[in-house]
């Protein structure tokens, strides 16, 4: 691979090579993922998703976030931003491209009006680099299996965070 690494709005990729990386990068039956359930019916937010391409031109990972929203046991919805999946080409990870993409994303974030986010991942990794826990999930339920401990925020402000709920669609 190629040092140069380009970063671009996801947007301006064709969604077929989009696809065809998600396929690479994830088993045949992704669709099937609990994640997928949680964004169903959403389309991803165009100023928080990125494309990373190499130095021939390729594409070789995505970062993709979503409207969600968590609903609370009195069918109150808080909106938050679910992230990913980060996918890169597996003869490509390994390489600092999937944290690239991550800090681009998160970077993109507006500070005026930082929505929690939130996603499914390992909580050493995401929680070293950019402060993601699973301290405040536990009372959260997704629509389908999960793995509890792989359930994490990222919040400024956590006491802000219902105790439980379920996450799924943001339909605001």
């Amino acid at each position: 691979m190629s040092d140069a690494l380009t970063l671009i709005p996801l947007d301006n990729v064709d969604p077929a090579l989009v696809e065809a990386l998600l396929d690479r990068a994830f088993e045949p039956g992704r669709h099937q993922r609990t994640a997928y359930k949680v964004r169903e019916g959403m389309d991803w937010l165009p100023g928080l998703s990125f494309a990373a391409i190499d130095g021939q031109e390729h594409l070789v990972g995505t970062i993709q976030c979503w409207p969600v929203a968590l609903t609370d046991g009195a069918g109150r919805a808080h909106p938050m931003i679910m992230v990913g999946p980060v996918a890169v080409l597996p003869e490509h990870q390994g390489a600092g491209i999937g944290k690239a993409l991550m800090s681009a994303s998160l970077s993109a974030l507006d500070p005026r009006a930082p929505l929690p986010q939130v996603m499914i991942g390992d909580p050493e990794y995401y929680g070293r680099f950019w402060g993601f826990t699973n301290a405040f999930t536990g009372g959260w339920d997704l629509p389908g299996p999960f793995e509890r401990h792989r359930l994490l925020v990222r919040c400024d402000e956590p006491a802000v965070l219902p105790k439980q709920g379920v996450l799924g669609p943001w339909k605001g």
